[in-house]
């Protein structure tokens, strides 16, 4: 399913009208409307972001259909620290691991 399959599922399983979703969204019932009719474009990533903020989804949900497998208390910087990390070869890998175990043990929560 796509976007507009995705928008219009959440929609009605919160029971949240388009004219609702336009308000708290800032972004105009007919835009939305257009989202949603069948012959629809993919909204600007801006407006797919007030979208999800206000039905409390991801945009990859809404785009996709699943949910990332990264949990929303991860900050993004960490994601990308993690990614970085991941590249490493094996030996350097070891060493960032190392430290951070060393790290964790020293450090008061």
């Amino acid at each position: 399913m796509g976007f507009r399959e995705n928008l219009k599922d959440e929609l009605k399983y919160q029971d949240i009208k388009v004219k609702e979703l336009a308000e708290k969204s800032g972004i105009s019932k007919r835009t939305i409307d257009h989202y949603l009719a069948s012959r629809s474009t993919i909204p600007q990533a801006e407006a797919a972001v007030k979208i999800a903020q206000v039905l409390d989804v991801s945009v990859e949900y809404l785009v996709t259909g699943t949910e990332s497998s990264v949990p929303k208390s991860i900050k993004p910087e960490v994601v990308d620290l993690i990614t970085e990390i991941n590249r490493l070869p094996p030996e350097d890998f070891e060493l960032v691991k190392n430290f951070v175990m060393r790290l964790k043990r020293t450090v008061r929560y």
